[in-house]
């Protein structure tokens, strides 16, 4: 009988495997670096592993968002799942969990730039739809999931990511 995936909160001591996923899940270390760098700089409200015993498969990240320079929200990024445990389901699961969590701690916005066909399963729609925009110029890639009804003021604006992402400049 194979062993059950569970989606857990990052522990003390996890950083190398998560390291390690994001690594070989993306062609270059920004993504690895990227979650050191929020969770050193203490902007890491959300990492979630996807686990099966001791080796862990999977891993996301959610980091506080600023509109009009108050925080609104938290932005999902990275999601990473090791190559030969993609497409099983894993981050999916590890996406609907970090939903919950936003939801339960009453966070108002969640926002991600990917693929709109993936996103939109889990409700996330174009940001632009409430006058939302980023500054990585994600166009339709920028999307927006609000767990509080009008929780996005009318005007819409520039929703900003912590200074960590700019690694990707």
């Amino acid at each position: 009988m194979a062993k059950e995936i569970l989606i857990r909160p990052e522990q003390p001591g996890d950083e190398p495997q998560i390291r390690t996923i994001h690594q070989r899940a993306f062609p270059s270390d920004a993504e690895s670096r990227l979650v050191d760098n929020l969770r050193t700089a203490n902007k890491l409200p959300l990492s979630l592993l996807a686990a099966c015993g001791d080796s862990m498969l999977g891993h996301i990240a959610m980091s506080p968002v600023t509109l009009h320079d108050r925080e609104i929200g938290w932005g999902l990024a990275p999601v990473a799942v090791l190559p030969e445990f993609q497409r099983q389901g894993i981050a999916h699961r590890l996406i609907e969990e970090g939903l919950r969590v936003a939801r339960k701690s009453s966070i108002p916005l969640v926002v991600v730039l990917g693929s709109p066909a993936y996103y939109s399963r889990f409700g996330f729609q174009p940001a632009a739809r409430w006058q939302l925009s980023d500054e990585y110029a994600g166009g339709e890639a920028f999307q927006a999931l609000e767990l509080t009804a009008n929780s996005i003021p009318a005007s819409g604006g520039l929703i900003k990511y912590a200074p960590e992402f700019s690694i990707f400049c």
